[in-house]
């Protein structure tokens, strides 16, 4: 056997729970679920780019994995199968066993199954595509919000941008907080459950991503919309605890990305369903803001008088 399919089976061959034709052939092959459509989405995670070169490579396995999860969730579609692309540099069996551990710590969570992949060698790349269920006709588009729908986020976006910067020395978290943050960067938790209760509730969704305010521009530009962020509506008590500096807090809300949570858009009546999923997940679920008519794709941040706030920054973008 060659040493790189040596290394495949060793590190990245595990049971599977379904029934579809996984590693060992050209392809794989899944059959959907009668009624379902398939959601496929493809995200890549570069060396100093995506993550720091010294991440504990049982959290980046994870990451890797769990951030299309992601993508699934905010669509509204179960997660069940994901393929992995590796570029690695060089061969450290130590490093890729903790990656695969991490890897499928993740995917034993959510029901996934690994269907195949490839290895290179290269530049440090990790590249999942990850294929989900939603009944059809029933997912979630960022194109789908209407006017007068409410803008709602899940968790505490922000934590991963604070992470971020501790980790980098830019700044000192409150010891209460550090791991969680620091987590939240290195570990996020996919909604997958929230996304799949959405569908029938919700118009439109996103994970956020890029950052809030970014993230939020592309359904507002999808649904030919105007959003309007309410700055006091904002979940932020729980950032000004644990740093002091308020610029940092505003930015890593606003725009620091990396989050992982789900922004989506709800009609008003759906106010108390959203509550009472809320209170069944244990996640907190805010209202943020509404869509309107107007400045079709724009994003506005307004004070509690209705004044609109200046933006300093929206979010993340690969090439600005």
């Amino acid at each position: 056997m060659s040493p790189e399919f040596e290394l495949i089976r060793r590190h990245f061959i595990r049971p599977m729970r379904g029934d579809a034709l996984g590693p060992g052939d050209d392809c794989a092959l899944v059959a959907p679920s009668p009624g379902c459509e398939l959601a496929v989405t493809s995200d890549m995670l570069v060396s100093g780019t995506h993550f720091l070169p010294d991440t504990d490579p049982r959290r980046l396995g994870w990451k890797t994995l769990a951030v299309n999860l992601s993508d699934l969730a905010a669509m509204g579609a179960t997660p069940r199968w994901v393929t992995l692309a590796l570029s690695l540099p060089q061969v450290d069996d130590a490093w890729l066993a903790a990656l695969s551990d991490g890897f499928f710590e993740c995917a034993y969570i959510y029901g996934v199954d690994l269907i195949g992949g490839d290895t290179t060698r290269g530049p440090l790349t990790l590249c999942v595509t990850a294929f989900g269920e939603v009944a059809a006709g029933k997912a979630l588009r960022r194109s789908g919000a209407q006017d007068g729908d409410d803008i709602w986020v899940s968790g505490q976006p922000g934590r991963a941008a604070l992470g971020l910067a501790d980790v980098l020395g830019r700044l000192r978290l409150k010891d209460a907080c550090r791991d969680d943050y620091i987590a939240a960067l290195e570990k996020p938790l996919p909604r997958v459950a929230l996304g799949c209760a959405l569908p029938g509730v919700a118009s439109a969704a996103i994970d956020v991503s890029d950052g809030l305010l970014a993230d939020l521009g592309h359904v507002a530009a999808a649904s030919d919309l105007h959003a309007v962020v309410e700055d006091a509506a904002l979940p932020w008590p729980a950032l000004r605890a644990a740093c002091d500096d308020e610029a940092t807090v505003r930015r890593a809300l606003l725009a620091g990305g990396d989050d992982y949570e789900v922004l989506f858009c709800a009609p008003r009546r759906a106010h108390d369903a959203l509550r009472q999923l809320s209170e069944s997940l244990s996640l907190p679920l805010n209202r943020i803001g509404a869509m309107c008519a107007g400045r079709a794709g724009d994003v506005s941040l307004i004070d509690a008088q209705g004044c609109e706030l200046p933006i300093a920054h929206r979010g993340y973008d690969h090439f600005s």
